[in-house]
C-alpha cells in the first residue's frame, strides 16, 4: 500500500564567514555540513511510495505500436490453418446437403433391387461320351443358350442395358462358353424374358475336370455358375444417372449335359458398382 512521505526540511544556509579576522591568531574553519545526495522535493510536496508489484509497465508512445502488434500477433492463426477450417467447414456441409438429398430421393422413390434368375439352359457340344479313356485332356466347343428373367418392381425407375456386357459360364473353375445379353430398355413394374447364345471354342478339360464333369453326369447333379455383368443407366423421370455395373452371379444345377437339360436349383445374388 502506498504511503505518504514529508519532504526533508531545505537544509539551513551555510553561516556567512566572519568579515574580520585577527591577525596574531589562527581561526579554524569548520567544514560545511553535508547532505544526502539524492534529489531532495521542492516545499509543499509529498513523496509516494509504491509497492513494487503494484507498478505496471506502460510502453512508451514510440514503442506502443510495435508492442500492440507482438502482443495481437500471439492469437493469430496462420493462413493455412484458417484454410483447414474453412475446408472441413465446407466438406461437412456438403455431406450433410447429400445425406438430405439421399434421404428425400429415397422417400419418395423408394428403390428396390432388381431380382434376377434362370428359366431355361440347353446345352450341346459337351459330349464325354466321345473321349477315349487313353486321352488326358478333352477339348471341345461348347454351345449354351440360356433364358434369363429380369423383374424390375420399381415404380418410378427404369432400367437401361448398355452395350458391352458379358455373361459366362463356369464348371468349377473352367469358363465353357461366354456371351453378351442384348442392349434394351426396361420400363418400372416390367419383366423381360431375354435368350442369350454363349459360346466356347477348343476348351481343354483336363483329365480330373473330364472325371469330375462324367461323375457328376452320373450323378444326375451337375453345379454350374452363371456370370452377369451388365453396364446400366438408371432412369428417375427424365433424369438418367451414369454407368453403373450390375453383377448377378447364379449357382446352377442341371440333371444332365444335353438340349433338354433341366434346372434342379437356381440362386442368383444381386450386386452393383456404382463407379
Amino acid at each position: 500500500m502506498a504511503k505518504r512521505v514529508h519532504p526533508h526540511d531545505s537544509p539551513p544556509p551555510a553561516p556567512a564567514p566572519d568579515e574580520t579576522f585577527s591577525d596574531s591568531s589562527e581561526t579554524a574553519l569548520k567544514p560545511a555540513p553535508t547532505y544526502s545526495e539524492k534529489p531532495v522535493p521542492q516545499p509543499g510536496t509529498y513523496v509516494i511510495h509504491v509497492p513494487k508489484d503494484q507498478v505496471y509497465r506502460v510502453p512508451p508512445p514510440e514503442n506502443a505500436r510495435r508492442y500492440k502488434n507482438l502482443a495481437g500477433s500471439g492469437n493469430r492463426r496462420p493462413p493455412c490453418c484458417l484454410c483447414l477450417c474453412w475446408f472441413l467447414a465446407l466438406t461437412a456441409i456438403v455431406l450433410v446437403l447429400v445425406a438430405v438429398a439421399a434421404g428425400i430421393f429415397y422417400l419418395v422413390v423408394k428403390p428396390e433391387s432388381p431380382n434376377y434368375s434362370v428359366n431355361a439352359i440347353a446345352i450341346r457340344g459337351l459330349n464325354l461320351t466321345t473321349a477315349t479313356s487313353s486321352s488326358s485332356i478333352l477339348t471341345v466347343s461348347p454351345e449354351l443358350d440360356v433364358t434369363v428373367r429380369a423383374d424390375n418392381p420399381n415404380d418410378k425407375i427404369g432400367i437401361h442395358y448398355q452395350k458391352d456386357s458379358s455373361v459366362e459360364i463356369y464348371y468349377t473353375d473352367v469358363k465353357l462358353c461366354n456371351g453378351a445379353l442384348p442392349a434394351f430398355y426396361q420400363p418400372s413394374n416390367n419383366v423381360t424374358v431375354f435368350r442369350t447364345a454363349l459360346k466356347g471354342t477348343r476348351i481343354e478339360l483336363s483329365s480330373r475336370v473330364k472325371s469330375s464333369l462324367v461323375e457328376a453326369q452320373t450323378r444326375g447333379n451337375i453345379p454350374l455358375e452363371l456370370k452377369i455383368r451388365a453396364p446400366v443407366k438408371i432412369k428417375v423421370g427424365s433424369v438418367k444417372t451414369w454407368t453403373i455395373t450390375v453383377k448377378v452371379d447364379c449357382d446352377l444345377t442341371v440333371d444332365k449335359l444335353t438340349a433338354n437339360a433341366k434346372i434342379i436349383s437356381n440362386e442368383c445374388d444381386y450386386g452393383v458398382d456404382l463407379w
